[in-house]
């Protein structure tokens, strides 16, 4: 970044908070800051303007956490990523301490299950999955379980042992850890399970319960009725509260705005509220804020990040209350449509005034606008990929007489560790699996043209394009450094990135 932009030396440029006197600049690298916060000079020099491992804060899972000891208190947030109750937990007691003598141990060196020790059965396979970090020597340990968003560089299973696997499970977007999504720290994994159907577990449909929920009309609303709506309602809705995130998607939705009216209830762009009852994010799987989206004939769903495959409840809920989606995200979307002619995708589009134009066509002509929900009214999907994708997935979504993706991501882990204890039983060498590019990578994220409204550094949307350049820096620092496979500090960590 220019160092013209640092007018205050020592201040927070998105937060104006004052940097401690007499810091020095690597323990301000090392400090826990709030969420979004861009931090002054976290290198070598204050030539820099630097993003300090945002991700890490981008979720409050972990509360005041470093790690260390694998304890960090749950909150509320992870509902979404383990939504069904854990198998019973087993206690760190006698009986348990003679199993772990018996079973491989998963070691999940992320907290995300909080479970100091449970016997898992997969299948004909049995493992002792944990989040005592004191099994990290143990001689049965074989696996260690990273959950992305919380992977970084102040503890990791350093030494790594010849039969020390690495697990990676991130369904999130490249904002919530972008230097994962390079080659130099994807290929460190053995195996994972993210968005990519090229994953070894894809999560790719991790948004959508089934396929009976998007044929289901409970939520529909006449198009007669949707008619009559519009004397008060706008053709198109927006409710987005993660505002200026890296696919600029507020940009687009500004501009947007200029040529057709658009009805926004969230914290970005709003111009219209919700219920009171219905404000708090967690309210968006409500009844009451189904029935409010599904008066609308359209909707804009936009995601946060714009990955092969990376697709969200954004997507997927216009489709089940029977509104049209305005998509715009996953390049690769086409592959799950439901049908040719279920979604109007933005890339097809030159400018924003184009896609007004199209969408006003439609909303004057119910024969071209039903075109878009026959596939639902007629309970037809027809696409053979997302078919096959949800038929042969091995975890559910809120489904109680299922694993969900958490357990079907262990016992993936669990399995492949067991058939290589038989292979080597019966002398055989072991099978080496190991992660690529293709199963977590997202390209650099890019602005649109159009001008910005608001002042420069007021927003996030001036940090992703330098965060994402400083990402593929820290990739290749933090893959030497465990290539070195011995601790490091986070000071050498920032002296690499910062080397040149």
């Amino acid at each position: 970044m220019p160092s013209q932009a640092l007018a205050e030396p020592g201040i927070s440029v998105l937060h104006g908070n004052q940097v401690p006197a007499g810091m020095t600049v690597e323990e301000i690298c090392t400090q826990m800051v709030p969420p979004r916060e861009v931090v002054l000079g976290c290198g070598p020099t204050r030539e820099h303007l630097v993003v300090v491992e945002l991700g890490k804060f981008e979720r409050k899972k972990f509360k005041n956490s470093d790690l260390r000891d694998g304890q960090a208190k749950m909150e509320e947030e992870s509902a979404h990523l383990y939504p069904l109750p854990r198998k019973e937990a087993l206690t760190l007691n006698r009986k348990t301490q003679l199993e772990t003598d018996s079973y491989p141990i998963m070691l999940w060196w992320s907290p995300l299950t909080g479970e100091t020790g449970r016997l898992g059965q997969c299948g004909t396979d049995a493992c002792f999955f944990t989040i005592n970090r004191t099994f990290l020597h143990h001689p049965m340990t074989k696996a260690f379980l990273f959950y992305g968003t919380d992977f970084n560089i102040d503890s990791l299973p350093l030494p790594r042992k010849a039969h020390h696997d690495w697990a990676l499970f991130h369904e999130e977007s490249p904002k919530n850890n972008y230097k994962l999504f390079h080659k130099p720290v994807i290929t460190l994994f053995n195996y994972t399970a993210t968005f990519s159907r090229h994953s070894h577990l894809p999560l790719t449909t991790q948004y959508l319960e089934g396929v009976e929920v998007l044929k289901s009309l409970r939520y529909l609303v006449p198009l007669r009725s949707k008619n009559n709506l519009r004397r008060r309602l706008a053709p198109l809705v927006y409710v987005q509260s993660d505002c200026d995130p890296p696919s600029d998607r507020d940009s687009y939705v500004r501009e947007l705005m200029t040529y057709i009216e658009v009805d926004s209830y969230g914290e970005c762009l709003r111009n219209k509220d919700l219920p009171q009852q219905l404000k708090n994010p967690a309210s968006m799987d409500a009844e009451g804020f189904y029935r409010i989206i599904a008066q609308y004939k359209f909707i804009l769903a936009f995601e946060n990040a714009v990955c092969d495959d990376y697709i969200t409840e954004k997507f997927w809920r216009p489709l089940k209350l029977g509104v049209v989606p305005v998509y715009y995200g996953s390049p690769s979307i086409a592959d799950w449509l439901p049908s040719n002619r279920s979604a109007i995708l933005v890339s097809e589009f030159a400018h924003p005034r184009e896609l007004a134009s199209y969408i006003r066509q439609l909303d004057h002509d119910d024969r071209l606008y039903e075109a878009y929900i026959e596939w639902k009214l007629k309970g037809e999907v027809s696409n053979q990929r997302l078919l096959a994708a949800l038929r042969e997935r091995k975890w559910g979504v809120q489904d109680v007489h299922q694993d969900n993706y958490i357990d079907a991501f262990e016992c993936m882990v669990c399995s492949k560790v067991w058939d290589n204890i038989r292979l080597l039983e019966k002398g055989l060498p072991p099978k080496k699996w190991k992660a690529d590019v293709t199963h977590l990578s997202c390209p650099e994220p890019a602005v649109f043209a159009f001008s910005p409204l608001a002042p420069r550094w007021s927003s996030l949307r001036d940090m992703w394009i330098p965060s994402f350049e400083q990402s593929k820096k820290e990739a290749q620092a933090l893959r030497w450094l465990v290539d070195r496979n011995k601790n490091f500090s986070a000071q050498e960590f920032w002296a690499l990135v910062f080397k040149d």
